[in-house]
């Protein structure tokens, strides 16, 4: 999953999209790094987080929109991380997110995080639609799922 850079090394593109699948480019910063000049292994969650929230506003969904109007939100239910090779300062990673399964009220994800082609860390994660008034989970809103099930349909 590596992108094309320009000479300076910044982006050219900021979010590759596909039918099946969304990247985004993340940079290490200082503050992703432990004691050992290494990302530390939480903030991998949060680069993925950033995944599928990036994918979902490419969609046009717009969370904190949903969560007013709707009251409903996400929340991570199940979490599968293999962590493979350590990512350093400064290193360039590509976030990798393809939806596997998407149930009435869940959404199930695999998300790879690369340094170029070099993959660093995979995982499979599900996230629940919730009610924001009562914490249980609930329905997908129908559009959010009609623009997930476009994409997840060949």
């Amino acid at each position: 999953m590596s992108r094309q850079i320009d000479a300076s090394n910044e982006l050219m593109n900021p979010a590759i999209s596909t039918s099946h699948s969304h990247a985004i480019d993340i940079r290490v910063y200082y503050e992703d790094t432990d004691a050992g000049g290494v990302v530390f292994y939480a903030n991998y969650l949060k680069f993925m987080e950033r995944g599928r929230t990036e994918w979902l506003r490419a969609l046009g969904v717009d969370q904190f929109d949903m969560a007013r109007d709707l009251k409903r939100c996400f929340m991570v239910t199940e979490l599968d991380v293999k962590y493979q090779k350590p990512a350093r300062l400064d290193d360039l990673l590509c976030v990798d997110s393809r939806i596997t399964r998407l149930g009435r009220a869940s959404i199930n994800f695999d998300q790879k995080i690369f340094r170029q082609t070099e993959l660093l860390v995979q995982s499979a994660i599900q996230i629940c639609c919730v009610d924001t008034v009562n914490m249980r989970p609930a329905a997908l809103p129908s559009l959010v799922s009609k623009k997930l099930q476009a994409i997840t349909q060949d």
